[in-house]
């Protein structure tokens, strides 16, 4: 922090610039010195609170294309009660991330392993499958309680005794509700890419014993190919999102399928309207967007086996994203009876 004296110089030099001038000169600043800057004095402090300053700061950051969009999707009673500064606050410390190893009590443990799925369902971790050393791919289930304070001081693994899906890894395990999970598809000891689909439900024996109840699920012929590292989520409670991943003699696939739980389960496949659409890939991420229906895929690898960096947009809502309330989105509509869209987020 500035002393005294320094302090009243800066101040004397500042009052012969005009609001505009000092504006300038705090967006050269980074979000921490903007902050030292205003614990200097009251009349700095009334300059770097102004939500002038803060939305030009986001921006200045983020671009004006990802500021107008979030307007866009406000209310009238949320962008009355919209703050620049609270916002720039709230995305800075998602960068703040606390990581400790956690200590597990007992002699049960699961194997070491890679490419499993592991859900958090009812304030319990449940683990399963994945490759471990020596090319084996493990078919077992293990269970850990968390609770819902989340502090964890420790973890106690039980494994679960049931109906098992085959080992396999590069699995997809999504979460359905709050106490089921569908699991689809992975790569078998032999290499085998499968396309069988599992529902997973859990059983409270007490509070702190639990099993999970694995059974193969009926949906009918009509399937996804098989295949592993695909992506998954969970849109609303009953519909699973599945892309790509490796199918068969190791190609990448680039088709979208959609599981419907809403009445009999059964798999639809989303075939776009328009060439424009995520390339084949495997590896990659797709994420739900909590409160709608929409997800979010990135990255992977392509089939030229270069790694990807781009960011999609998967939209559920029956109606295409429009262009002048979302700026970057392209809408392109689906061959699908629920009218899914599928957007392209440009990056660059």
């Amino acid at each position: 922090m500035a002393s005294p004296s320094s302090s009243r110089i800066l101040t004397l030099t500042l009052d012969h610039l005009d609001h505009d001038h000092i504006t300038s000169i705090l967006l050269l600043l980074p979000f921490d010195s903007i902050v030292s800057f205003a614990l200097t004095c009251k009349k700095f402090k009334s300059l770097a609170f102004s939500e002038s300053l803060w939305e030009l700061l986001c921006r200045r950051d983020w671009g004006s294309g990802t500021i107008d969009s979030l307007l866009a999707i406000l209310s009238e009673n949320e962008r009355r009660e919209f703050s620049y500064r609270k916002l720039y606050e709230k995305v800075s410390m998602l960068g703040s991330l606390s990581c400790r190893r956690l200590i597990c009590k007992g002699d049960a443990f699961p194997k070491p392993r890679a490419s499993h799925s592991l859900n958090l369902v009812s304030d319990w971790l449940v683990l399963f499958g994945g490759g471990c050393e020596g090319g084996r791919h493990l078919d077992d289930t293990w269970v850990a309680y968390v609770g819902s304070s989340r502090t964890i001081p420790m973890l106690t693994w039980q494994h679960v005794n049931s109906g098992l899906p085959g080992g396999r890894f590069g699995h997809s395990c999504t979460l359905v509700g709050k106490n089921s999970f569908i699991l689809f598809g992975g790569i078998s000891d032999n290499g085998s890419r499968l396309n069988d689909t599992w529902i997973g439900q859990i059983l409270y024996e007490s509070p702190y014993n639990i099993k999970v109840l694995w059974k193969p699920l009926e949906v009918g012929q009509y399937t996804p190919p098989p295949r592993g590292a695909h992506a998954a989520c969970c849109i609303g409670d009953c519909m699973i999102l599945v892309h790509g991943g490796i199918g068969l003699y190791g190609l990448r696939l680039g088709d979208t399928w959609v599981l419907d739980l809403s009445g009999h389960a059964c798999w639809h496949q989303v075939a776009t309207a328009d060439r424009l659409s995520p390339s084949p890939r495997s590896g990659h991420t797709l994420t739900s967007i909590g409160g709608t229906r929409m997800a979010v895929l990135f990255g992977g690898r392509g089939e030229g086996y270069d790694v990807l960096n781009d960011v999609w947009l998967f939209d559920v809502e029956g109606k295409p994203v429009e262009q002048n309330n979302v700026s970057g989105l392209l809408s392109i509509p689906i061959n699908m009876q629920s009218g899914v869209y599928i957007c392209l987020y440009d990056t660059h």
